[in-house]
């Protein structure tokens, strides 16, 4: 029996203004239903700018408004919401980068915490340390709803490979991936990175970004795009404002990893190196013979 998906990621341009990019998101979700999607997905910090010095300003509870106006979203047009990112405070002086996922009836499914922060220095290009700002999460996402299983991952998680494979493993057929690539790493970055995770993994990944808005500081590169298990990209966007969507035959996964049997054929006891330093398997080091604990 064929399995599908239909997804829609909203690349929205996100404004300073939290209850205009609330309205909007409410105005691209309503737009978006006229092609029945199962799932939405809003952009990382879809609901204020990427701009770490309004932190306190911007950031709420998870049972703020934005939060709730996500699961309200949710309820009205019974889909999955990846509800993009928004910054989070957790009340004992923390703040997080976090996705907030919810089911048709709009009930939480789960929450993903970015785990890896967007910490770079390239001399005369780039300099950002979200570790001085954020607190990392340390879960990972990956959830079971209605016969569908997906993961969540945040922008930078991406550049881990790891992080991706235990998701596979853990039995997600789609990694979806709010996210706001820069237009310096963007161009070289970003279509490589998901398509190397799509084929890596063998499962399908969508990622949603904001689209550049000419009035803010941080420049996203936009590029919205679902790539499939082989690596082609079904669809992808510009950067402008748009809904970008498609009809995930979700039968893809098992077929490309029958077809390729790279997950059945992974040698596990030789990938972990002992901790000795010896670079030999943890299972093969005649000193030690396994990884530390």
């Amino acid at each position: 029996m064929t399995k599908s998906l239909e997804i829609a990621l909203l690349q929205m341009q996100v404004a300073s203004d939290k209850q205009i990019n609330i309205e909007k998101a409410a105005r691209l979700a309503e737009e978006a239903m006229a092609l029945r999607p199962g799932m939405l997905v809003l952009p990382e910090f879809f609901n204020c700018p990427y701009d770490m010095r309004r932190l306190e300003e911007l950031a709420e509870y998870s049972d703020g408004p934005s939060v709730q106006f996500l699961s309200e979203l949710a309820r009205r047009h019974q889909v999955i919401l990846v509800g993009g990112t928004i910054p989070e405070k957790d009340g004992q002086g923390s703040f997080y980068n976090t996705c907030f996922i919810f089911g048709p009836d709009g009930k939480m499914l789960g929450r993903h915490r970015k785990v890896h922060l967007f910490d770079i220095d390239m001399p005369g290009r780039i300099r950002f340390k979200e570790s001085a700002y954020l607190t990392a999460g340390d879960e990972l996402t990956v959830i079971s709803h209605g016969g569908l299983c997906f993961a969540v991952q945040i922008c930078f998680d991406i550049r881990f490979p790891e992080w991706s494979r235990l998701a596979a493993l853990a039995g997600a057929e789609l990694l979806v991936v709010p996210a706001a690539f820069n237009t310096t790493t963007g161009p070289l970055h970003w279509e490589l990175l998901m398509r190397s995770r799509a084929v890596d993994n063998q499962f399908f990944v969508a990622a949603c970004s904001p689209a550049p808005h000419p009035k803010l500081a941080y420049q996203s590169w936009g590029h919205s795009l679902i790539v499939d298990p082989m690596g082609h990209i079904v669809t992808k966007a510009e950067r402008n404002e748009t809904i970008l969507t498609a009809s995930l035959q979700l039968n893809q996964v098992g077929e490309t990893r029958q077809a390729l049997p790279i997950m059945a054929n992974r040698r596990d006891d030789l990938y972990q190196l002992c901790w000795c330093g010896s670079g030999q398997a943890g299972d093969t080091c005649s000193e030690h013979r396994k990884p530390k604990p």
